[in-house]
């Protein structure tokens, strides 16, 4: 059995998700949400807020999702301290093309999320969700961060028929690099569904992908470099680290692609990533690229693709106390509950990043899409 590493009792999930059930029956109310089955552990949405293409598909929803004792008891059994929680793409209305129904469930939600977390303030961590694409995206950032008092955000990768790097987002990025925020990028739909449409592929293969795509067009059209936001990737950025040398090859070799000062890896070095990767050799790869200093801990909790040993995660990657207690929890409290006028502070050191040993080498979505 791997040990528990060292500040394990002070752990800092930064990727869970919670449907609070306020929003659930605002949803309800309105003809958007069939919650009949909720005691089974299943709602389901109206498909202009879930983004699943049908209003019959199954959401797991298990009691961890809006109960707050179920949730805290779940915690306790993997050994998180706390929990920095985002509403899922779910509820978001990721590919609906209406602002004024995007805008009022997203702040139904936001607000709902803010309550739930407010019932456990030493243990749960609100991130208020961003709608991307959205004229309003900036304004519910600023709303969040200032009336809700919530301490990060989330922000999906393409809303309203927009990829995330489309002018309309140009406020969203100016408040988030002029803020350094704590901002979790979490796929909100996955691209090709045409071909994934079996054996759950949407989640397993279609998020990494849309993680990738959606931080590329980031990376390649300058955004980053422009104002860089404090952005920490779910799912450990996907298929992105795999890409960091075909990226910056095509910025040194093709024109079309180079619109920044500097190669792609720069960037990528600058992001932020979570543990849900699910692989010791894949963590202990990407802990390597990028510092024990940029990676933090994620569990995608309490969905039934998650990480529910994380202690065990980090332990097994062998690191020294002090690099596995970043990402444990140092990471996140330094990113999470800075002062207000203080800049996120210096990552891991050069030193601490070479002491990481590298690894040894549209069509209707099927009910697998609601299951993540």
């Amino acid at each position: 059995m791997t040990p528990h590493p060292s500040g394990a009792r002070r752990a800092y999930d930064v990727h869970a998700h919670a449907m609070p059930l306020p929003v659930l029956r605002f949803l309800a109310d309105r003809g958007l949400a069939d919650l009949s089955a909720l005691p089974s552990g299943v709602v389901r949405l109206d498909h202009r807020v879930s983004g699943l293409g049908r209003d019959d598909v199954p959401i797991p929803c298990p009691p961890e999702q809006y109960d707050i004792t179920a949730r805290l008891a779940r915690m306790d059994r993997e050994g998180v301290a706390r929990q920095a929680v985002s509403l899922p793409p779910f509820l978001t209305c990721s590919t609906t093309r209406h602002e004024v129904f995007v805008r009022e469930i997203v702040t139904a939600g936001n607000d709902a999320l803010a309550a739930f977390c407010a019932a456990a303030p030493d243990r749960l961590t609100p991130l208020g969700t961003v709608p991307i694409g959205s004229r309003a995206a900036a304004a519910e950032a600023q709303r969040c961060l200032g009336e809700l008092e919530m301490p990060g955000l989330a922000c999906g990768t393409r809303g309203m028929g927009r990829e995330c790097d489309h002018p309309v987002n140009d406020p969203l990025w100016e408040l988030l690099g002029d803020t350094k925020v704590f901002t979790l990028l979490h796929p909100s739909t996955a691209p090709a569904l045409d071909r994934l449409g079996d054996y759950w592929l949407p989640q397993l293969v279609g998020y990494p992908m849309e993680t990738a795509l959606a931080v590329s067009r980031l990376l390649l059209g300058g955004t980053l470099e422009r104002h860089e936001p404090v952005l920490c990737l779910a799912h450990g950025g996907g298929c992105l680290p795999a890409l960091r040398g075909r990226l910056d090859l095509g910025w040194h070799t093709k024109p079309v692609a180079r619109h920044t000062r500097r190669p792609p890896r720069h960037g990528l070095d600058g992001l932020y990533y979570d543990t849900a990767v699910f692989s010791t050799s894949q963590l202990t790869s990407l802990v390597a690229d990028v510092g024990p200093g940029h990676v933090l801990l994620g569990t995608d909790s309490p969905f039934d693709l998650s990480d529910t040993t994380p202690l065990r995660t980090v332990g097994a990657l062998g690191l020294p106390a002090d690099h596995a207690a970043l990402i444990l929890h140092r990471n996140a409290t330094r990113l999470l509950h800075r002062r207000p006028d203080a800049p996120p502070g210096p990552a891991a050191t050069g030193d601490a990043r070479r002491s990481v040993p590298t690894p040894a080498a549209a069509p209707r979505p099927t009910h697998q899409e609601a299951v993540r």
